[in-house]
């Protein structure tokens, strides 16, 4: 069975909600070491949920951390309503949005507005390592 990129985007939130990875009321205060992240791995890549679920008034928020081998890409490039932050901790990402394309290291961000096409690259030649938070629902 085929699924279209739309309908993986629908049904993974539903799914980590039923697996309780998406808090019901307002996320609580957490500590959260990082080597006690669960560890997702794909194709050479990792991913470590850090937070789902939504603020005290009701804002979505979502925040991962991904860690790219060299050449990889998490997924093609894309847009959708929520707004993302990425913050790069370790290695060169190329980030491109909306047609604009720049390679960022350790300590550098970058925002991506609602709507706005996107994509990331690890440009280098060692482990990327960078935190997405995604701001606001669909």
């Amino acid at each position: 069975m085929r699924y279209s990129r739309r309908e993986l985007c629908f049904w993974i939130p539903a799914l980590m909600a039923s697996r309780g990875l998406a808090a019901e009321g307002p996320i609580p205060s957490k500590l959260l070491r990082f080597e006690d992240l669960p560890v997702e791995t794909s194709n050479g890549n990792t991913l470590r949920r850090i937070v789902e679920g939504k603020t005290h008034t009701g804002y979505a928020i979502e925040m991962h951390e991904t860690d790219l081998a060299p050449g990889s890409m998490p997924h093609p490039a894309h847009h959708h309503a929520h707004e993302e932050i990425f913050l790069i901790r370790e290695g060169t990402l190329e980030v491109t949005i909306a047609g604009r394309s720049a390679r960022l290291g350790p300590g550098s961000v970058a925002y991506v507005a609602s709507n706005e096409e996107h994509g990331i690259k690890n440009a280098g030649t060692t482990h990327a390592q960078y935190f997405v938070i995604a701001l606001g629902g669909e």
